[in-house]
């Protein structure tokens, strides 16, 4: 069985929110243990890379939501 591309688009999006929010969490953890502000700005653009990608998600799956 084959996977539509939008279907293939939206996993993608998904695994990509996954790896933003595990990415977020380690940087958060790396913050806390050695207080160097570059990994709370990394914690940070990684937690409003995910949302951006939330939001991308949600907007592609209602424009295709009739293909």
């Amino acid at each position: 069985m084959a996977m539509s591309l939008k279907a293939f688009h939206l996993l993608f999006i998904t695994l990509s929110v996954i790896l933003t929010a595990f990415f977020a969490a380690w940087a958060a953890a790396r913050y806390s243990a050695a207080r160097d502000i570059t990994y709370a700005v990394v914690a940070a653009g990684s937690l409003a890379a995910g949302l951006g990608l939330v939001l991308y998600g949600a907007r592609f799956q209602r424009k295709t939501r009739n293909l």
